[in-house]
């Protein structure tokens, strides 16, 4: 019940805020692999040969393309939430958590270590060094609102499927008595006047058959009478 209090706080436009916030780090990403690939192919190869630590040869900043993707889901997802679509944004930002943790491990890798280059191409490295730290303060900024919007999904998941039952075994009288619901004081006034008269003519029928049974009783008991009144002669 805490979880649902939890998830019930979360409002469309916060959701809106962490999918904007998602995917403006997601473009940062791809910005800075650009300008990284710019900075490491004019390279000049020197007797200390070039710069390229391992964020470089995996491609480690492009990787924002799936924050964008997930940034994208999530702004679906708060104006539409389906359970399906809730379902892929779940799993994309699970895909972003992965993505954000080896990120931030191969960042750090390249960091603890630096290597002779030439001193031609210092200056790039160092350039190059500089945004790879950039880039480990959003990767764990990444990782935060992945993993929070993860917990709320879970938790909008479940709440859900606990209300699914009970939406399914809705009686039909309650849909025909909303059906039937007066729209207006006119058609509330017709139908007052129409349920006055349908019970006038059901107590009119009930005193009709009384009377018809008293009649039929007092002419049994009149014949019964003549009977024997007949049968001493």
């Amino acid at each position: 019940m805490a979880l649902c209090a939890c998830c019930s706080k979360v409002s469309t436009a916060d959701l809106l805020v962490l999918g904007a916030i998602q995917i403006m780090i997601g473009i940062f990403s791809v910005f800075m692999w650009y300008l990284l690939l710019i900075l490491y192919i004019g390279q000049i190869k020197g007797v200390f040969g070039t710069y390229e630590p391992i964020t470089y040869k995996t491609g480690c900043s492009l990787w924002g393309i799936i924050f964008i993707i997930s940034g994208v889901s999530i702004i679906r997802v708060a104006r539409h939430p389906p359970p399906r679509l809730l379902t892929c944004t779940m799993i994309m930002n699970i895909l972003c958590i992965i993505v954000a943790v080896i990120a931030v491990v191969l960042t750090v890798m390249e960091l603890s270590s630096f290597e002779s280059v030439s001193y031609r191409n210092y200056r790039q490295a160092k350039l190059g060094r500089e945004i790879s730290r950039v880039l480990l303060g959003f990767y764990p900024l990444e990782l935060c609102i992945a993993f929070t919007y993860t917990i709320f999904g879970c938790v909008g998941l479940i709440h859900q499927s606990s209300k699914a039952p009970t939406a399914q075994v809705s009686p039909r009288g309650s849909s025909r008595s909303r059906a039937r619901k007066p729209s207006s004081w006119s058609q509330l006034r017709r139908w007052n006047r129409a349920g006055g008269d349908e019970g006038h003519n059901r107590g009119s029928r009930t005193h009709s058959a009384s009377a018809a049974a008293r009649t039929s009783g007092a002419e049994k008991s009149g014949a019964e009478g003549i009977t024997c009144e007949i049968t001493p002669l």
